[in-house]
């Protein structure tokens, strides 16, 4: 009688479906393909995803995408739009006039169901009409250097050298100038008049570097001028000439004077 209590009792505790069952419904859970997931795994891109353009320039921009079937593809930006071309999980659209300092541009890719994006950022830039060095002008024992930059945009990127020769001698930055329109730049520097620099070749270099893009624009050579002789300074030369002549003069008669004593009588 309790072997027979014990047999019902693990009739009672045992699952209500074959154990082959329950192995095909793991091995169906195990195989459902990921592809029917309504949140698909796939890239968008712009390129370039960063472009230097000059002031009033164009641009093409290619949004892809690695999405097979891709259902939409749309652009957003405050930037005028030109034309437009596609392909197969790609399109490339044209910007025009470019003229803001920073631009940021979207773009933005639907596959099954599913919406990403990725952003590029356009840059304007001006190249300076000009770079003008002045002829030097000396005042008391410096010269004085001045360079006019004229119409350049962004100002707070570039940096502004004074060289003599192919040697810096001086280098600023205009960092400090935060305004986003075109401007005109004047630096200014004292040099030390030496007697060595005469007849060097001084220029003024405008340099811009944005993240790669190096525009550089130079001005055309300078020397510096021989400081006039005022009456004053001719005289002091012409005394200090003539005392170094009889200084000459009354040492050459000593020594002469001391070789002949020392000759013996003939």
């Amino acid at each position: 009688m309790g072997s027979v209590l014990l047999v019902l009792l693990l009739l009672l505790l045992s699952p209500s479906y074959p154990r082959g069952g329950s192995a095909r419904r793991r091995r169906g859970a195990r195989t459902q393909s990921p592809g029917g997931s309504s949140h698909p795994q796939f890239w968008v891109r712009l390129s370039p995803d960063f472009k230097a353009v000059p002031l009033g320039g164009s641009v093409w921009l290619n949004c892809s995408s690695s999405c097979p079937l891709p259902e939409g593809s749309s652009l957003r930006t405050e930037l005028r739009r030109g034309e437009t071309l596609s392909g197969p999980r790609w399109v490339s659209y044209q910007l025009l006039d470019v003229r803001a300092w920073n631009s940021d541009v979207h773009c933005f890719v639907t596959c099954a169901g599913e919406t990403r994006g990725t952003t590029a950022r356009i840059t304007a830039y001006k190249q300076p009409s000009s770079v003008i060095l002045e002829p030097p002008v000396l005042m008391g024992s410096d010269y004085t250097l001045r360079c006019h930059v004229t119409h350049v945009f962004p100002v707070g990127f570039f940096v502004v050298t004074l060289r003599r020769g192919g040697r810096v001698i001086y280098s600023e930055s205009l960092e400090r100038f935060t305004g986003l329109d075109l401007a005109n730049v004047t630096l200014t520097y004292l040099l030390p008049s030496r007697p060595g620099d005469f007849g060097q070749p001084f220029t003024c270099h405008a340099r811009l570097n944005l993240d790669g893009l190096v525009v550089l624009s130079s001005s055309a050579p300078v020397t510096l001028p021989v400081p006039a002789w005022s009456p004053a300074s001719i005289a002091l030369a012409s005394t200090s000439i003539a005392a170094f002549v009889g200084i000459f003069l009354v040492v050459g008669a000593l020594c002469l004077r001391k070789y002949l004593s020392m000759q013996p009588p003939a």
